[in-house]
């Protein structure tokens, strides 16, 4: 008995080595560098884009829409050539939180689930992603709106 529980004991280190060995390490200093430095480019183009529409004479609200209507039509533009996943693979949060990560969380699934058909496919999955961040986001604003509508 003395014999397995020695066996085991070795089984265990010899684990523990191996996923030592395979997961990967990260430094936290490089990921949060890239993250600034895409979500810090993709808001550069998107002051770019407001500041060219400010410029033709166009109102801020109008040219704040045109900004998020392209940086959306830039973002599903490169989801669908498969150009946007090595943007975040690379950048991280830096490509997932603007605007543009949202339409690449509804247009990859979409994409990726073309085949199953219009209705099973993209109908069923086009949300799959993006679905629970809505819900949370109205249900957040929601609870946030009655607190404040108490307070007052």
């Amino acid at each position: 008995m003395d014999k397995n529980v020695k066996q085991e004991e070795l089984k265990k280190e010899e684990y523990s080595e191996y996923v030592k060995q395979v997961t990967p390490t990260h430094n936290l200093w490089m990921q949060m560098g890239k993250a600034f430095l895409v979500g810090g480019l993709i808001c550069v183009l998107g002051q770019a884009i407001t500041n060219y529409f400010l410029g033709t004479g166009v109102d801020k609200e109008m040219a704040g829409s045109w900004c998020s209507l392209i940086l959306v039509f830039l973002a599903v533009l490169l989801t669908g050539l498969n150009i946007y996943p090595k943007i975040a693979k690379f950048g991280g949060a830096g490509a997932l939180v603007p605007i543009t990560g949202f339409a690449n969380s509804v247009a990859a699934p979409a994409i990726e689930f073309k085949k199953e058909g219009q209705v099973f496919g993209v109908g069923c999955k086009i949300f799959t992603i993006a679905g629970p961040v809505i819900l949370y986001g109205i249900f957040t604003s929601w609870v946030l709106g009655f607190v404040y509508w108490i307070i007052r």
